[in-house]
């Protein structure tokens, strides 16, 4: 076919906005982040990262019209992500709302700290609190401007899809099933759109370059171009994408227990010692115990071992405060607690603790800690909670010694206590808004008749404890009930049936309904004695194993201090101040709907045994650890070899026809111009043949090649004999000549006079299967000749 075209000027790079290619990165990142809705609740957090993302690409794009030099655009987009993420969670502490100051960047700091807290915390789904939005929305941003440059800048677009892998895959390695096939499919379907835009860009770039020193109309043939083009090359890389990412989110379990990534319900918190959240039946339910730390003690009676406490709710979900670490409290002098008093009896024991299997960040200490000795790393104390945690070491290994106060209340005094509680103990007593009826019912019923809040605490301890209820760690997942938080409390009511995070949930979950500030502990049961006569076990020695992980409600009283009890039935120990022998008094009375049942056994002791209660504790194991390596491994080389087998399909399948005498000079000729372009050599539609076997014959090392050049020789004047001689002729040539050996003798000269990035860029991302890639007209590393 003719054309005729006159010649035109082209727009230079620092005026193209590229506008098609912004549009589909928008269109590729927010369906990238929508697969994130399965670990999140409602749709504020999706909202915050489209803000985000459009603001970027399009301050970027606009930048760009303007004539911002390309090396530039990036830095001003991560300067626009700065000032949105200023204006909108800076908290007013911004020049003029806008421009970040050293208060601002402490904003970030504690919304950094609170969105990772929370999400070690939360199951999923989880409630988006304002620092887990603003990480989302920061991660969002940073990709943006990473893809922008990519796909841009670079002219990169295939290798745009990476980073947007970071939202869609995550949720395959937390939920159970993997990553959503429908999020995947959509978002390699948004891929596919943003090779395609640029494929049409790339292409009116070259209809709108003419040769250099051309300005005369010209007369062009088009050429039969067999086989797959740029965008056919396009597809099988999206397509190969495609496929692993879906083999590969089936292929590979979330993270469960075992691992340090995630579990099927929420991230992990303590690596591979105890799951964050109360919702621990990934761990209760795992069948072989692990050594968790072995102890010995002054005390009387055993202590529990408390790890942290749950004392606030994040949408319906119980988790720990993030209070600020004050770097004063070290451990070696813990002060008194202030509310308790000198009235109470308290008895100072001592305890010394080795550490045999727990990983974690969170010291296990038996309550009312005044001292730890002989710890490594730095470890602090939380003022409100009194939980110790280090930010640069771990329990795995630790010996030390705990001083601690052992406290003996009577009931007398914690009836007698004052209802009149401090500013720092009103956050104990909030609740969801929404939560189930029946829990403020049941709490109203149960505690019918009892006149103090102690009497209050008694009561739904016993009710829980009674024969109502019943210990089980399967039922709350066969129902679908399983978790801590309010509305799995309700469900729990009504069916009776569960383990220790239902029972300290519901207890103290029905007491803030009745306005005692209650929150929930977590750590483990006193464990089980050392029997006499075991190799290696020292006098008095206790043994505590992942089946005693345990949690338990502390409720608040004037005067004490936060007390213990322990309302899950055939486990751990009832506290002689919360016996009903000892709570017998005056206003202790209970209603009708009160359960009349006598002391069971177990209340005066231990009882650990019976159930399958497992935690996760131990180191994680290696094996599992290799599966991580290599699941990531997996994913990156389908990623980085897909290209690279691609590009090896098509020129098999060429090279094949060739042999078979399939096809003829037209497809030998395609081949070339592919296996230059791998080889950053220019090739456009608007040259002839001719020319580019010129430009080939005089690349620096081909100029010499006599077998080189005769072999060209040969492939051009079979490809003019095929497009324009008779039929007959054309055939013939074809037949005669053996292109394919011909065309291998012109492919590794090609080869060998290419420098070594430009032959290593052939073999891992050959730009011949996208247009623009390592190819780009206007970049210092395309060789011209």
């Amino acid at each position: 076919m003719t054309r005729f075209e006159p010649a035109r000027s082209v727009p230079g790079p620092r005026h193209q906005a590229y506008w098609p290619l912004t549009w589909a990165l928008l269109l590729l990142l927010v369906v990238g982040s929508g697969a994130l809705a399965p670990l999140l609740r409602g749709t504020g957090w999706m909202w915050a990262m489209t803000f985000t993302v459009t603001i970027v690409l399009i301050s970027t794009a606009g930048f760009r019209r303007l004539g911002v030099r390309r090396s530039f655009v990036p830095i001003t987009g991560l300067g626009v992500l700065l000032t949105f993420l200023t204006l909108v969670f800076g908290a007013g502490t911004g020049l003029v709302w806008l421009i970040p100051t050293p208060d601002t960047f402490t904003v970030f700091q504690g919304l950094i700290d609170s969105g990772i807290d929370s999400i070690r915390q939360q199951s999923t789904p989880a409630a988006p609190v304002a620092g887990i939005t603003f990480l989302l929305a920061s991660g969002v941003g940073l990709i943006a401007v990473l893809v922008d440059a990519l796909a841009i800048t670079l002219r990169w677009p295939a290798l745009a899809g990476i980073p947007v892998l970071i939202p869609v895959g995550v949720p395959g390695l937390i939920i159970d099933g993997g990553a959503e096939i429908f999020s995947l499919v959509l978002a390699a379907g948004a891929f596919l759109v943003l090779l395609w835009f640029d494929a049409r860009v790339r292409r009116t770039e070259e209809a709108n370059q003419l040769p250099e020193g051309r300005s005369a109309p010209r007369v062009f043939a088009r050429a039969t171009r067999l086989g797959p083009g740029p965008m056919g090359g396009a597809v099988a890389v999206g397509s190969i994408g495609i496929v692993s990412a879906l083999v590969l989110s089936a292929a590979t379990p979330a993270f469960t227990e075992h691992s340090p990534v995630g579990s099927g319900n929420g991230s992990l918190l303590f690596g591979s010692g105890v799951s964050p959240m109360i919702d621990l039946g990934q761990d209760l339910r795992r069948p072989r115990p692990q050594p968790a730390l072995h102890y010995t003690t002054t005390a009387v009676a055993q202590p529990y071992f408390k790890l942290l406490t749950l004392d606030r709710f994040v949408g319906t979900t119980w988790v720990a405060s993030t209070n600020r670490i004050n770097r004063d409290n070290t451990v070696q002098d813990i002060t008194r607690s202030p509310e308790l008093s000198k009235s109470v009896e308290s008895v100072e024991t001592t305890t010394s603790v080795v550490i045999d299997g727990v990983d974690t960040a969170w010291l296990p200490v038996p309550p009312l800690v005044t001292r730890v000795e002989g710890l490594g790393g730095s470890w602090y104390w939380d003022s409100h909670t009194r939980a110790i945690r280090s930010f640069d070491s771990s329990t795995l290994g630790q010996s030390y010694q705990v001083t601690a106060l052992e406290l003996k209340p009577t009931a007398g005094q914690l009836r007698d206590s004052s209802s009149e509680y401090p500013q720092s103990v009103l956050p104990a007593m909030d609740l969801p808004t929404l939560r189930p009826d029946i829990i403020d019912d049941t709490a109203r019923a149960v505690t019918s008749g009892t006149g103090t809040p102690y009497d209050a605490a008694v009561a739904l301890q016993d009710y829980l404890r009674g024969g109502e209820f019943a210990y089980d760690t399967d039922a709350p997942v066969d129902d679908g009930y399983d978790g801590g938080g309010v509305d799995v409390i309700g469900t729990f009511l009504e069916l009776q049936r569960g383990y220790c995070v239902h029972f300290a949930s519901a207890m103290a979950v029905m007491a803030r309904s009745l306005g005692i500030p209650a929150r929930v502990a977590v750590g483990y049961l006193p464990g089980t004695k050392t029997s006499d006569g075991v190799a290696g076990a020292g006098a008095g020695q206790f043994n505590i194993n992942s089946n005693d992980l345990h949690s338990w409600p502390e409720l608040y009283f004037g005067g004490v201090g936060w007390v213990s009890f322990e309302p899950t039935p055939g486990r751990g120990r009832v506290p002689a101040y919360a016996r009903p022998a000892d709570s017998a008094g005056p206003g202790s009375a209970s209603g009708a709907t009160l359960p009349t049942s006598a002391p069971r056994a177990g209340d005066d002791g231990l009882t650990t045994g019976g159930g399958s209660v497992n935690s996760a504790a131990g180191s994680t194991s290696g094996s599992d650890a290799l599966l991580r390596v290599g699941a990531l491994a997996a994913l990156i080389v389908c990623l980085m070899g897909g290209p690279a087998a691609a590009r090896s399909l098509r020129r098999q399948g060429r090279m094949r026809r060739l042999r078979r005498g399939s096809a003829g000079a037209a497809t030998a000729w395609a081949e070339l111009g592919d296996s230059a372009i791998d080889h950053a050599v220019r090739v456009t539609e608007l040259e002839t043949p001719r020319e580019l076997a010129r430009r080939l014959s005089g690349l620096p090392g081909l100029d010499g090649d006599a077998a080189a050049a005769e072999a060209l020789d040969r492939l051009l004047v079979a490809l003019e004999r095929h497009r324009y001689a008779r039929p007959e002729e054309a055939v013939a040539a074809d037949q005669g000549a053996d292109l394919a050996d011909d065309l291998d003798i012109v492919t590794e000269a090609l080869h060998r006079a290419s420098d070594r990035a430009a032959r290593v860029r052939a073999l891992t991302l050959p730009a011949s299967l996208w247009p623009a890639v390592l190819a780009r007209q206007n970049s210092g590393r395309i060789r011209n000749a």
